[in-house]
Formats: C-alpha cells, structure tokens, sequence
C-alpha cells in the first residue's frame, strides 16, 4: 500500500466506510453516524443586553486590552468624533456611515469615501490616518467588538490597514457572552467578519508587546448611550 493509499484509508475507515473505493455518490467513505454533541455551555447571560453590568464589564475589558474608550451621550458623538480624529490629518470611512458623526471634523481633516465601485487601493488606506466605522455586537465577557461588513462597517481591508480604528458601539449593541453574539451575527453567517479585543498587538518575540503588527495600533471605542 502506497502512502497515499494509506492515508485515503484511514480518512475513509475515520468516515465509517469498511472498503476500499468510493461510495455510489462518488465521495470517499460513508456518511459518518450522528452524534449528539453536548452543549452545556452557557447559551445568555445574567445581564440583558445595554445593561450597566455589561456596559460596566465591556469598558473594564477594552481598558485592559488598551484600548481608549470614551462612554457619549448620542447627541454628543459628532463633536466627540472631531476631536477623536482631530489630529488624524485623514479618515477613510464606509459607504453607509451615518454622515452626521462627520458634522463637526475639522475642515483640515481629509475624508476618504471607501465604495464598492470605488474601493480605496491598500496605499491608500495606508496613507490614511483613521478610519471610522461603526460595530454590529459587542461581546463583554471578552471585551470584543465584531464587524460584519455592513454598510456601516465596510469592507475588512478599510478597518485593518489605517493605524488608528475609531469604532462606535451603540450600548444596546452590547450582549454578555460570545453565543449571543454569534447568534445575531448568524443570520448572516456569509459575511467576512473581523473580531476585534483591543489593538492589534503581538508578543511572540521574546515576549514582548508589539501594537500594530497586523492591524490597527491605536483603538478607540465610543459607546454611545
């Protein structure tokens, strides 16, 4: 038996199939039996989603990843958003971003529209200073934010390759735990997704921390109230 041979046997024999070849499908094995998968985790929370507890829980973990957060009044967020990006010199943002939050950005503060038509090349964005997006969940427990590529968020290239993210939260977007997470991000499961703790950091050279090895080396949360 060639080594080959060997191997499409033990995946078969893995599969549940007793032979050797293909099955009348025309794939290797056999269909393995169903198993019943165990699922004791915890499917919610204590706290309900935009609770104080998990608002409280959520800043204490960013805090810790090093990430700046700055709690905002919804009326207050298109001025919070202009010093945010003061001295950022340039902003790319996502086609759907709600213009508003640009209302009050200084004038010498360039702004780069991203569009699907029109998307930025990876010099652009990294010529760029900031981008600004908003979230589709925040986890607590963890202390991370998940985007999924709505309008609002655009596409992943535009929130990992400018070295400043400025990334709104709304509170009621805020849930305990990952499965309630995953469960508004399920239906639509087919959208690239980025899950962000923090800065991008990194410490596999002799343990040392290092920001912005594959992705943004300053984050900045504004949870709107």
């Amino acid at each position: 038996m060639s080594a080959r041979e060997d191997v499409l046997h033990r995946v078969r024999a893995a599969l549940g199939g007793s032979g050797v070849g293909t099955t009348a499908a025309g794939k290797v094995g056999t269909a393995p039996a169903p198993v019943e998968v165990p699922r004791a985790y915890r499917a919610a929370g204590v706290h309900g989603a935009g609770s104080a507890e998990v608002l409280e829980q959520l800043v204490d973990r960013l805090v810790d990843y090093r990430a700046h957060v700055r709690r905002v009044a919804a009326d207050d967020l298109p001025a919070v958003v202009a010093e945010t990006l003061a001295e950022a010199g340039s902003v790319v943002v996502p086609p759907g971003l709600d213009e508003a939050w640009l209302g009050d950005l200084p004038r010498d503060v360039v702004v780069r529209r991203d569009a699907p038509d029109a998307p930025l090349s990876a010099l652009d964005l990294d010529a760029t200073g900031a981008v600004l997006t908003a979230a589709r969940v925040a986890c607590s427990e963890t202390g991370t934010i998940v985007l999924d590529g709505e309008p609002d968020q655009g596409r992943r290239a535009i929130s990992l390759v400018p070295d400043v993210h400025v990334c709104v939260v709304r509170a009621d977007q805020v849930v305990e735990t990952i499965p309630e997470a995953v469960r508004i991000l399920a239906p639509h499961a087919e959208r690239p997704q980025t899950w962000i703790s923090g800065p991008s950091a990194t410490s596999d050279i002799e343990l040392d921390r290092v920001e912005g090895v594959h992705g943004p080396r300053t984050l900045h949360v504004l949870l709107v109230a």
